[in-house]
């Protein structure tokens, strides 16, 4: 799946296979537990969270052939760069991908996402 046409995150869940279920299930339990208060939506095909009222997405998950990409933005991928220096993860710009969805860190990624929520607003 590279870009979804579900219209909704709970669509989009019912598309993912079950050996990758657990993992996508995960990121989004992670995104619900730390960005309370943060819209849920699908953009570019994808789950993506913003701060309530904002068109614009602050960070995002999608289900790809190859991996599991979190977008977290260049910030929090340069914070983190230590933490995410394991082999099977792959970061770019602005995107961690996970060729081998058993290496994802919840603690990490749930880290991650607190350091997006300071910089953006806790309760916008």
């Amino acid at each position: 799946m590279v870009q979804s046409r579900a219209t909704t995150v709970d669509e989009f869940m019912l598309e993912v296979g079950p050996e990758r279920l657990p993992f996508i299930q995960g990121m989004r339990d992670a995104c619900l537990r730390t960005l309370v208060g943060w819209e849920e939506r699908m953009a570019y095909g994808m789950p993506a969270y913003a701060p309530p009222g904002r068109s614009d997405i602050s960070v995002a998950f999608n289900n790809q052939k190859q991996h599991v990409a979190f977008y977290a933005g260049q910030a929090a991928i340069e914070a983190f760069k230590a933490d995410l220096a394991k082999p099977g993860i792959d970061c770019g710009k602005g995107c961690v991908r996970y060729r081998n969805p058993a290496r994802m860190d919840f603690a990490v990624i749930e880290a991650m996402l607190r350091d997006i929520r300071g910089r953006h607003g806790a309760m916008c």
